[in-house]
């Protein structure tokens, strides 16, 4: 036997320790490049990839060393014949196929222009005896048809009166309702459609502007359109005041918040402050109905935001994870949890690795979980109904992602994303299965994220809010724009409605004024 080779010999154990010193420098540079290659896929995701979930490493090689591939090359390449068969994801559970509805009617409600079309003269006579030929009816077909955006002028003309007789009695002017701009050169109507054109399809004042001028010669400026649209806001003030007085008022309540640049005086040329929308809206009970949203700008992000807005309330929370909203409220608030976004984590991970089974597992007991509600709302059963529902099935489910959670692999590293899945959805277990205790909770809060999306993308558009002082009134019009969508209010008739004279409204009037309120003076 060498020496080296000897027990106890200090070379050997020199060579040991050196060789444990390698192995553990390989593993932890093998888990280095494992989680940069994760980062690099998640990436290139982000960049050439679709939205969806399932997408083939094959795809992502093709786009390799071309970084000017535009979306639409990157969809013609995903759609062509596949030069080696690339890994296959396995995909969700298919959803049943819903029938075709056949042929889509026409709203009744719409006019209709009438046009006859006229048999030629070689029609109007009976081919075999000459005779002419009578109508006996009409082969009436409907199509859907539009007239270009019309501008004209509005001229008001306010009957005066005196009496011939006593002419002490002086001169009188027939009333005028109150404009919603005062001294102004637009019509309500048109004020209402830049507001409209601006937070409902997201055009920008400069487009606007331009369009007046092709369409009609008319110059109005940015700064002119600008005055109105601060102008609506400021009115719906108090409006929306009373709106956040109705959504604090019910039980439940479902939280977000979004950036939002704004320029602000001081900044540096070229750059905006990062300002903060934050959201707060009632979503109805078990989701059969949506209520209110109200919008809050702030420029931060910080927890009193969220506090100052939910002072007092005590019914049922609903956010994701962020920390900003753990000390709101009053004693007995019911803090519930995102599914979605506990799922989130777990779809990257299965996007940056196509073989995570971990990853992969989690992610359909998961679906399995939205499947048990899907189905109850498809089914449109009550909430005492979907209650059972949940014990019966949701509860063994949610025990089972439990135990998955529990039993990560040592193979899961921290910092990845299924990692970071792990940590969330152990963090927020007591928040993600409150919805087993009530009912009227959804699993996501997904309606919340979704009335994010007019905000989101109008910020694509018109880029920043203007000023400080603006960010409020911007709030208040994007309150009321989304209630009403979410409420099926047509909001060009209640903006119609509600908006002239709102200024002299007394305050008590307000409550009857918001879109919830409007909607059931409508139905009834």
């Amino acid at each position: 036997m060498s020496p080296l080779a000897a027990a106890g010999s200090p070379d050997r154990e020199a060579l040991l320790a050196k060789l444990a010193e390698a192995n553990a420098r390989c593993h932890r540079a093998e888990l280095r490049v494992q989680q940069l290659e994760e980062r690099l896929r998640l990436l290139a995701i982000a960049k050439y990839g679709p939205r969806s979930e399932n997408m083939s490493n094959y795809y992502l090689d093709l786009f390799e060393g071309e970084p000017g591939m535009t979306l639409d090359e990157v969809a013609a390449e995903a759609g062509r014949e596949p030069l080696a068969e690339p890994v296959a994801v396995p995909a969700p559970a298919a959803r049943k196929r819903r029938p075709h509805p056949g042929r889509q009617t026409l709203p009744a409600e719409l006019p209709r222009q009438i046009r006859t079309i006229a048999c030629p003269p070689a029609q109007c006579t009976c081919g075999r005896c000459g005779a002419a030929t009578t109508v006996i009816g009409y082969e009436e077909s409907e199509r859907l048809d539009m007239e270009p955006v019309k501008l004209f002028v509005l001229v008001t003309r306010r009957e005066k009166r005196a009496c011939s007789q006593c002419k002490q009695a002086g001169v009188v002017t027939a009333p005028v309702p109150a404009p919603i701009v005062e001294k102004g050169l637009a019509s309500d109507r048109l004020v209402i459609q830049t507001v409209v054109a601006k937070y409902g399809d997201h055009t920008p004042l400069y487009r606007q502007s331009a369009i007046l001028s092709r369409d009609a010669g008319v110059e109005i400026s940015r700064v002119t359109l600008n005055g109105w649209v601060m102008r609506v806001g400021e009115l719906l003030a108090p409006v929306v005041a009373a709106m956040r007085r109705e959504i604090l008022a019910g039980s439940y309540i479902q939280a977000d918040e979004t950036e939002v640049p704004v320029q602000r005086p001081g900044e540096k040329l070229g750059k905006n402050h990062q300002a903060y929308l934050w959201q707060f809206g009632s979503p109805g009970e078990g989701g059969a109905r949506c209520g209110p949203v109200v919008f809050v700008f702030d420029l931060g992000r910080s927890g009193a935001v969220a506090q100052r807005n939910l002072s007092g309330y005590g019914g049922i929370l609903q956010t994701d994870g962020y920390a900003g909203y753990n000390h709101v409220g009053v004693e007995g608030l019911v803090h519930a949890g995102c599914w979605a976004h506990a799922r989130r984590y777990f779809v990257d991970a299965v996007k940056a690795n196509e073989k995570d089974g971990y990853a992969l597992d989690l992610v359909r007991r998961m679906d399995e979980l939205f499947a048990v509600d899907r189905e109850a709302r498809e089914a449109k059963v009550s909430l005492e109904t979907r209650a059972e529902w949940r014990r019966e099935r949701s509860a063994a489910i949610v025990a089972g992602i439990k135990a998955r959670l529990e039993s990560k692999p040592g193979d899961v590293l921290p910092q990845s994303r299924a990692g970071k899945g792990v940590r969330y959805g152990l963090g927020q277990w007591k928040r993600l299965v409150r919805f087993l205790e009530y009912p009227e909770i959804e699993l996501s809060n997904n309606l919340a994220e979704n009335s994010m999306r007019p905000a989101v993308l109008g910020r694509k558009n018109w880029i920043h809010v203007g000023s400080v002082e603006a960010g409020p009134k911007v709030a208040a019009i994007l309150s009321v724009m989304e209630s009403c969508r979410r409420l099926g209010v047509p909001v060009r008739e209640y903006l119609g409605d509600v908006l002239p004279g709102l200024g002299d409204r007394k305050v008590s009037e307000v409550a009857e004024l918001t879109p919830s309120a409007w909607a059931r003076r409508r139905i009834a």
